[in-house]
């Protein structure tokens, strides 16, 4: 694969534009690269996925930059308030998210704009020709596998916008980058969510402003930095036993690396998220400990089953909002779609190296926080 400064030239020349803005990205970039070619044993088919989309997140940022460029009253775009699920995957947060989507009354990140935000939605005229479409190779190559239930406007998770600064989880799920995931975790994130913020300005620029409904597992481990950029959002939090969602999260991201390389580590794997998802906690912990409790609503994946519709009226009127017959009725009826899809076999914890005890050791204080605030 090509060099960081190759793959960017590359991208000016499929745009035909030049200016990146920072140039902060280029860190995470560089690294991301010298890990895929040094440690991720790619087959030739992960190779080519791979490094489309890296361009892909390299043409978009370009694209960016020129509709600033060209409309600077984008950056006055106010996004006020917003709501982001922060819990460890796995947790019912996915179908969390899409429940909320069902409000006619809020924003969300939708499936065909996460990695594709330009053109900004409300300058293309009838049916846009991104919905439905895959974005790159990966997608592609993805297509047919076990995903989280969604659709065609179903609501995304915010890893391809912090993919635009190259500091993203989405990477470490398509390949084994144990350097890049190692500095994932340990590197500063002011930035990726400045230009996460950058971008859902774009993506609102032209449209009525409504509430906007976020989510990514992620966020828990850069929880300040997010704060910083949105010093007035909310959160909530689903929690489920960690022993069941470590299984079910490495079984996700054996599958996926699965289709890019014929070396699949999975006691690597099954660490990797082990290693990433109890320090998440430990620094969500600390987060809402330092204040920020009372900006948290919480959710258990038990709850959550038994009664979807009632925790998400028990969260909205936590917000202070209210729930419309048609959100009601749209949120009914993707749950009774949701109940009959086909859920994933789970398979034997010790192939991915997972102990319960061990688990449930490493997430202890974890454990004694969801007892108070799932009760």
């Amino acid at each position: 694969m090509e060099t960081a400064t190759e793959l960017m030239a590359a991208a000016q020349g499929q745009t035909g534009l030049a200016d990146f803005g920072d140039d902060g990205f280029r860190e995470g970039l560089e690294r991301l690269v010298l890990a895929l070619n040094t440690e991720a044993r790619l087959t030739s088919t992960g190779e080519h996925a791979l490094r489309d989309r890296m361009l892909l997140h390299l043409r978009q940022r370009l694209m960016i930059e020129d509709w600033y460029a060209r409309h600077p009253e984008i950056e006055y775009e106010d996004i006020r308030s917003p709501l982001f699920g922060v819990s460890l995957p796995r947790t019912g947060s996915s179908a969390l998210s899409y429940l909320l989507s069902s409000d006619p009354g809020v924003r969300y990140l939708r499936v065909w704009e996460s990695s594709q935000p330009c053109p900004p939605p409300s300058t293309v005229d009838g049916p846009d020709p991104r919905r439905g479409a895959s974005a790159s190779a990966a997608d592609e190559t993805l297509k047919g596998g076990s995903r989280t239930p969604s659709g065609i406007d179903g609501a995304m998770e915010c890893q391809d916008l912090m993919a635009l600064d190259f500091r993203s989880q989405i990477f470490q799920a398509f390949a084994q980058v144990p350097s890049y995931s190692q500095w994932l975790l340990e590197t500063a994130h002011s930035g990726t969510y400045a230009y996460h913020k950058r971008t859902l300005r774009l993506l609102q620029w032209g449209e009525p402003a409504r509430p906007w409904r976020l989510k990514a597992p992620t966020h828990m481990l850069y929880l300040d930095a997010l704060d910083a950029a949105y010093p007035d959002a909310r959160f909530v939090m689903t929690h489920r036993d960690p022993t069941d969602v470590m299984l079910s999260v490495a079984t996700v991201y054996a599958e996926i690396i699965g289709k890019f390389t014929d070396h699949v580590d999975h006691a690597y794997i099954g660490e990797l998220n082990v290693q990433c998802w109890s320090e998440a906690m430990t620094r969500a912990i600390a987060f809402r400990e330092a204040g920020n409790d009372h900006r948290f609503f919480d959710i258990h994946f038990r709850a959550m089953q038994a009664d979807p519709i009632g925790e998400v009226r028990r969260l909205y009127d936590w917000l202070g909002e209210t729930i419309s017959p048609a959100f009601a009725q749209a949120m009914a009826t993707w749950w009774e779609s949701n109940t009959a899809a086909e859920r994933m076999a789970k398979p034997d914890p010790a192939r991915f190296g997972l102990d319960p005890q061990a688990v449930r050791a490493r997430f202890a204080d974890y454990l004694n926080h969801m007892d108070q605030w799932a009760a």
